[in-house]
């Protein structure tokens, strides 16, 4: 593949560290790079170097893309003139992200030694390119430990080796083999093979997780670097005939960070030229979520490392992650690939880790992925222009809101005497609180949600549009949105100035914890609460559960309340939605201050401190959860498709936007 125009500089690097983070193997293994290909595959590490994940390696390819990610090559253990700490944290000058592109630089007195790791877009190929900068000539031998084995964990693989022209091919048992390449140098391959055992992996030890892995010696590339002369590019790919030209590479993987850049332009040609620089890197940043789902589909990842892609999570994530910049197209691509995979009028709300493994009733254990779908579905209508899709899709729109009214799986079904949507039974979890250790769910939330009810008035009130632009009659649906819309006052509390967070409920009282989920009351396009109870909300939201870096799940009052996110699986997912901060909720919460205030510079400065995140955790990207106490450690997902999302399209909407009306 040829790059389709010159591609641009690098551009100014939003993130970049120098020694005094570099030098410091502490603080350079908290922080993670990322890069990805678009089909569910990536590279991560830290930037000091040092493995500290199960989920870290140089090349985890998506075998059936997006899923059955397989852990390949595992490092590149680098040594100069035969010092094995050459490219330890010592000798780390700066780091800096290039787009999102990672960047290191190492000396020795004059000598500055520079890497890049990047990801062919559309391909299980990752690249590792050095180069001089100055002094040298240095010898550089590059130790490659493979693996193959979900980055999860497994059973040591059963691997052979065999010499090629330009590398290396490992061949597992009953499996693909995938190849290391090389530009230049001579490749010898370990006589015999070792396992290297016990490389610690601290990061999964603070989550209560196996803090040990091993990865096979594999072979090991010789080269001799000189300025000005070349590099050397090692490729690590699934496909034998992988390009090994560096520079043609990295063009091209410019090449397309451009092409999103000026899609964005294009969307937002009043908003981008202006934009801040941290906004610029979330849109790259939003590119790492967006791939390919086997055979002809479209998705979104949930979030990095461990995330598959998930119906909530893509539906919430949508519009930021595709319509906010500038590319329609995949957002229809993505609504389709969902709609085709409906059943009892409910969009997944997961798939299978295998291809070849079938959908059932429990890949739909959510209430709100659907409703969600609704929203995104009418938000691609208003920024494409087109009514196609939902002229498409409005046959099969009309019979998932029927199958709601109607009752299908899991409980979820409207009431008749207001018009709300209930859900739940047994230990199902069905809405975003979704935590489940064992078979108990933290926060079952059966009855009447206020968010999913806020969700489903809006969804009616689509209908409705919708009908308009397919001729059909829109009065069905706007009377069941009125009648839903009246049920919904039932929720308010008078006596803490909020709304309850569920009604009708097993126990039969309202739940009346302070909880961030009523923010989309007053967030999304139907305004459900009047002015004063709309500033009543935000209000005691402010005061509680807001953060810096996001809203707090629980109100630090409540009894259940959980300020610290870590140990073993259970406890995490005890303090999951028990108080853990969610980033995600700043878009809602921001959006709401704007249409309540109309100030947009204050809406904005609730967004501003993820600018200072993005060095922070997942490098160029947002993290998913921080600890609900200060300091607010971030915690799970170095990379989390929503709060991506929510962040750029919250942005988005208010710095081009004008304040709604905040009532009824």
């Amino acid at each position: 593949m040829t790059p389709t125009s010159t591609p641009m500089s690098p551009p100014a690097a939003v993130v970049r560290f120098g020694s005094e983070i570099c030098g410091d193997p502490r603080l350079a293994a908290e922080r993670e790079w990322l890069v990805t290909n678009g089909l569910g595959g990536y590279a991560m590490g830290t930037v000091s170097g040092a493995p500290s994940r199960s989920y870290h390696g140089l090349l985890i390819a998506a075998l059936t893309p997006p899923v059955e990610r397989t852990l390949l090559l595992s490092q590149l253990q680098e040594s100069v003139d035969g010092d094995p700490d050459g490219c330890g944290p010592l000798r780390i000058v700066s780091f800096a992200l290039e787009g999102s592109v990672p960047r290191w630089r190492f000396a020795w007195g004059e000598t500055l030694l520079e890497k890049r790791i990047w990801m062919a877009q559309g391909a299980n190929t990752t690249h590792v390119s050095y180069r001089l900068v100055r002094g040298g000539p240095i010898q550089l031998s590059l130790t490659a430990w493979v693996q193959h084995r979900s980055p999860h964990g497994g059973e040591r693989p059963e691997l052979t080796l065999a010499s090629l022209a330009r590398g290396v091919e490992v061949r597992p048992l009953a499996a693909a083999p995938f190849v290391l390449l090389s530009d230049r140098g001579h490749w010898c391959l370990e006589e015999p093979p070792l396992w290297v055992e016990g490389v610690p992996l601290v990061a999964e030890a603070v989550r209560g997780l196996t803090s040990t892995a091993e990865h096979l010696r594999a072979a090991t590339l010789t080269v001799t670097l000189r300025d000005p002369h070349p590099g050397v590019t090692i490729v690590a790919s699934t496909c034998r005939d992988a390009c090994t030209d560096g520079d043609r590479a990295l063009a091209e993987r410019r090449d397309h960070e451009d092409g999103l850049l000026r899609s964005w332009v294009a969307a937002q040609p009043a908003l981008a030229p202006a934009a801040p620089a941290w906004i610029r890197q979330l849109v790259l940043a939003a590119d790492a979520f967006v791939v390919e789902r086997a055979p002809e589909g479209a998705s979104l990842i949930a979030g990095y490392p461990w995330f598959n892609d998930w119906g909530r999570d893509t539906m919430i994530s949508l519009a930021g992650l595709t319509l906010a910049t500038g590319r329609c197209e995949r957002a229809e691509r993505i609504l389709r690939t969902y709609a085709a995979h409906s059943s009892h009028g409910l969009i997944p709300n997961s798939f299978p880790d295998r291809a070849d493994q079938p959908l059932d009733q429990r890949a739909y254990n959510t209430v709100d992925a659907t409703l969600w779908f609704f929203q995104a579905l009418a938000e691609h209508r208003q920024a494409s222009g087109s009514d196609a899709l939902v002229r498409d899709l409005f046959p099969q729109l009309v019979g998932i809101v029927e199958h709601h009214i109607a009752g299908t799986w899991f409980g979820i079904r409207m009431d008749p005497a207001d018009g709300l949507l209930a859900a739940g039974e047994g230990e199902t979890q069905l809405t975003w609180m979704d935590a489940k250790p064992g078979d108990r769910a933290i926060t079952p939330r059966h009855g009447k949600a206020v968010e999913v009810n806020a969700l489903w008035i809006n969804a009616l009130r689509s209908m409705a549009g919708f009908s308009r632009f397919t001729g059909a009659d829109p009065g069905p649906w706007q009377a069941l949105a009125d009648q839903a819309a009246a049920g919904f006052r039932r929720f308010w509390n008078p006596r803490m100035g909020c709304c309850f967070d569920v009604i009708d409920g097993p126990s039969g009282g309202p739940d009346g914890r302070l909880r961030p989920n009523q923010l989309l009351a007053l967030s999304l396009p139907e305004p459900l609460l009047s002015p004063a109870q709309a500033a009543s909300v935000l209000a005691l939201c402010g005061r509680r559960l807001l953060t810096r870096h996001g809203l707090r799940s629980l109100d630090p009052a409540d009894p259940d309340y959980r300020g610290h996110y870590g140990g073993h699986v259970q406890r995490r997912d005890r303090a999951y939605h028990q108080g853990t901060v969610w980033a995600w909720w700043l878009g809602p919460f921001a959006r709401a201050h704007f249409r309540l205030h109309g100030d947009a510079a204050l809406a904005l400065s609730f967004l501003e401190p993820m600018a200072d995140h993005l060095g922070a955790a997942g490098l160029g990207s947002l993290s998913e959860i921080f600890d609900g106490d200060a300091p607010h450690a971030p915690r799970g997902c170095i990379a989390q498709a929503w709060s991506v999302a929510q962040v750029l399209a919250a942005w988005t909407a208010i710095s081009g936007g004008t304040p709604r009306a905040p009532g009824r």
